[in-house]
């Protein structure tokens, strides 16, 4: 069966257009209080939001269709996406649910689940809420309505659960950190986390007004962190998206990191304490030059789809600990159950602090290939999947590409479009090989 309203990641779309409507979120409370009801009787659910302007009234409508199926509701207020996570499993709660929209502009919003253990559901549980949410309500009786709360400790509890993944052994003191909170979910609390390990911080991007998250601030935009660390003269600085499940860093050169980077000096840290690294997951975008290099330390290495969520169920199926996304997505499951922006900026800057090396220097032995991506447009029906010249093409590229680079030609999710991927050690070769590709397909 496929999902009439779930996509990769929970539900999400504009405010005020289906199915980010307050009707159609009390309908998706109720059906999944439902669902709670037939394995537990008394369930409660702990809700999280970003600082979107529409997360109070989507908030109002979450707790009204959990309460009116039975379901009692914990407010948390704004927290990051890996709070709700850790916090769901803490308290023994029966769900967690985060309302928002991540990297996207205000003017989004989406709902997210995480289990009592703070990892995602399946596509089965997805499935069953979606085949009540369009039934008639079942109304419980006045006696069996759930009542909601809210837990006022909710950020400093999660803070206290971030500083404990950073060694008590080392300390951030002598070391000044720019911190973009992208005006979102982490505006309060990322700044204190650094801070209160011993940081010199300097803030930007934590000044939500309920309109402005992730508007030119943030790890969507982390031109704004490279000018602050360069004004600032600062050692670091660290972006999170709107929801804090992602990251960028930024050294004192201004030097910008990607998560495939990251990644890679997370794995490279891991060995050189003497810890085994079974495995490592990246996705079909991660750049060559990582799975050379992992190749090299004869770490095994995989690529899931894109997207966070394929990454965890790769992880998952192989017992292995460390993924993650270009896109700053990263994924330590001995930390946490979930992607933490928060708490890979930690580990990485662990590393730094028990080396005494930077980034760069953790990063030597590592030089990302060139990408090179083309989109092209489809004609009207265009069978480019079946083409015998295409075919023809991608043999002669891979030929001359070998073991020195790989091609991914994909096709987009949303328009009509091909996108044609080339990575090569050589530029020249990767835009060669990728023009040659394009204008087959055109």
């Amino acid at each position: 069966m496929t999902r009439k309203y779930f996509g990769t990641d929970g539900i999400r779309g504009t405010v005020g257009q289906a199915p980010i409507t307050p009707d159609f979120v009390m309908r998706l409370a109720h059906a999944v209080g439902r669902v709670l009801r037939q394995k537990e009787d008394h369930p409660v659910v702990l809700i999280g939001k970003d600082t979107r302007i529409s997360g109070y009234m989507l908030e109002s409508a979450l707790e009204s269709g959990f309460n009116s199926a039975g379901v009692d509701v914990v407010l948390l207020g704004p927290v990051p996406t890996p709070a709700v996570a850790y916090l769901t499993r803490a308290q023994r709660a029966s769900l967690g649910v985060v309302i928002s929209a991540s990297h996207n502009p205000y003017d989004d919003n989406g709902i997210k689940f995480f289990s009592a253990k703070g990892t995602k559901l399946s596509d089965a549980w997805e499935l069953s809420v979606e085949a009540l949410v369009d039934e008639p309500p079942v109304w419980v009786t006045s006696a069996e309505l759930g009542k909601a709360k809210r837990l006022d400790d909710a950020a400093g509890r999660y803070i206290e659960f971030c500083k404990s993944t950073f060694s008590n052994d080392f300390t951030l003191k002598g070391m000044k950190i720019v911190v973009d909170g992208a005006h979102g979910a982490a505006y309060q609390i990322a700044p204190k986390v650094f801070h209160e390990l011993g940081a010199d911080v300097i803030a930007i991007g934590c000044s939500p007004d309920g309109l402005n998250i992730n508007k030119g601030v943030g790890a969507t935009h982390p031109e704004a962190l490279v000018e602050a660390v360069k004004a600032h003269q600062a050692d670091y600085g660290v972006a999170l998206d709107g929801d804090a499940d992602r990251l960028q860093l930024v050294d004192k050169s201004g030097r910008l990191y990607n998560g495939d980077e990251l990644l890679y000096l997370m794995v490279t840290d891991r060995l050189a304490r003497d810890e085994v690294v079974a495995g490592v997951v990246g996705t079909l975008m991660t750049n060559m030059a990582v799975e050379v290099a992992l190749k090299n330390k004869n770490i095994p290495f995989i690529r899931s789809k894109v997207g966070d969520r394929y990454v965890l169920e790769a992880l998952q199926e192989n017992s292995w600990l460390l993924g993650g996304e270009g896109s700053g997505h990263l994924l330590a499951l001995d930390k946490h159950t979930t992607g933490d922006g928060l708490i890979s900026a930690l580990q990485v800057l662990q590393a730094c602090v028990a080396t005494g090396k930077t980034m760069a220097q953790l990063l030597s032995d590592v030089v990302l290939f060139p990408q090179v991506l083309i989109n092209v447009r489809l004609a009207k029906d265009q069978n480019w999947k079946d083409s015998p010249q295409l075919a023809q093409a991608l043999k002669e590229v891979e030929a001359e590409l070998a073991d020195t680079g790989r091609v991914l030609i994909r096709p987009s999710g949303t328009e009509p479009l091909v996108r044609v991927m080339v990575e090569a050690r050589d530029m020249a070769v990767a835009q060669r090989s990728a023009e040659k590709l394009a204008n087959t397909l055109r």
